[in-house]
């Protein structure tokens, strides 16, 4: 019986831990997902169809907006959003868009797509998200766009920045890929700003089985024009108003969608209750554990820590059956497709990048997972020579 045990014990303990299992995810909705995509085949409409009216209906509601425009991806709808605006005079090519400097490339390319100029931003040093005295730091006479990042699940001070925006004139594009559902006093990110981005990578906490994202916004004519650029820049088949893309939320990732937001609120829950036990479990000194603004408000898409010896911190989880990544190993600014901005200085940007590290935080993980999770981190020594 003590051999069984042991056996038992070992193979627990050996399992590895992954990162996020989206086939574990997406097998608890089979059925639904299955009946979605049938109903979707059998319908025989596959673009721009009654799904993604249901879902982009819903996901507004949702939002607390009043518009919601299925596009192809996240990278598209910050784009479109940039796009519009242009096209409505609002901003013009050669403005200034403050963004985090610790953010995913994706909001740095979708400000130079559109011929607009990123001017990178410190973010605060515990929420790694902007603030006001960040964004005073960067403001010129030439800033028309402010693009907050909501970084890991954590909404951005919209309250003061918005505040900061309107007595500037200034637009607010919140990029909101990793904050479905993330809230300050019971507003939900994506109905702050003057439009929002979203992405439904598999990966979100809101993920489609493919790409696909939205523009969120409570503006009829922005959300109209996004459309429209979405679609080849046409309103009537054949007759093209703007130089538009091909950027279209489809049929099949809309009906998913529809299905998956029914279990958000559940998801979002059960990351804040995994979040909640690391905080308050993971006793290392080593360790900088997240800090919380908000503890109902914060959606948990990352469960980001911080470490002096990455490296050596990765290969201790490594060996002891532990997935993680680095968001992001490399800040835009010193990439090779930003090379201009490569010698600007950007202390603390620098340091959190060289620092960070992702624990697993996967809302299907069980209390043993994430025990094994807490008792490894904990089991760390700095400069261990194991």
């Amino acid at each position: 019986m003590v051999e069984l045990f042991v056996t038992i014990f070992m193979n627990w303990y050996c399992k590895m831990v992954k990162f996020l299992d989206l086939k574990r995810i997406n097998s608890q909705y089979r059925d639904d997902l299955l009946n979605a995509a049938s109903r979707v085949i059998d319908s025989g409409w596959y673009i721009m169809g009654q799904e993604l009216k249901s879902f982009e209906s819903r996901f507004a509601e949702f939002c607390g907006a009043k518009e919601a425009v299925g596009v192809a991806n996240g990278l598209d709808a910050l784009t479109l959003v940039l796009k519009a605006w242009i096209e409505m005079g609002v901003v013009k090519k050669g403005d200034e868009v403050i963004v985090p400097a610790n953010t995913y490339i994706a909001s740095v390319l979708a400000i130079s797509e559109n011929g607009l100029v990123p001017v990178f931003a410190e973010p605060n040093s515990k929420t790694y998200n902007l603030d006001i005295k960040s964004i005073e730091a960067v403001y010129t006479e030439k800033t028309k766009v402010i693009l907050p990042v909501h970084l890991y699940g954590q909404i951005s001070p919209m309250k003061e920045i918005m505040a900061y925006a309107n007595s500037k004139g200034l637009m607010v594009l919140e990029d909101c890929a990793q904050s479905h559902g993330a809230e300050i006093e019971g507003k939900r990110c994506g109905s702050w700003g003057h439009a929002s981005a979203f992405s439904f990578y598999p990966g979100k906490n809101l993920g489609a089985l493919g790409d696909a994202g939205a523009v969120v916004t409570d503006s009829k004519e922005l959300a109209k024009i996004v459309r429209t650029l979405g679609n080849y820049g046409s309103e009537v088949k054949y007759v093209n108003k703007y130089q538009g893309v091909n950027s279209r939320l489809d049929e099949m990732q809309a009906a998913f969608l529809n299905v998956k937001l029914d279990y958000l609120n559940k998801e979002s829950d059960k990351r804040r209750r995994i979040a909640k036990k690391y905080l308050m479990q993971i006793k290392n000194k080593a360790i900088e554990l997240p800090y919380v603004d908000d503890e109902l408000g914060h959606v948990w898409h990352l469960f980001v820590i911080r470490v002096k010896d990455r490296e050596d911190f990765a290969s201790h989880l490594n060996k002891n059956g532990i997935q993680n990544l680095i968001h992001y190993p490399l800040p835009p600014h010193r990439q090779e497709a930003y090379k201009d901005y490569n010698n600007l200085s950007l202390p603390l940007t620098d340091k959190i990048h060289a620092e960070v590290l992702s624990l697993p935080l996967d809302p299907t993980m069980d209390s043993f997972e994430v025990d094994k999770v807490i008792s490894v981190v904990n089991s760390y020594v700095l400069d261990s020579s194991e």
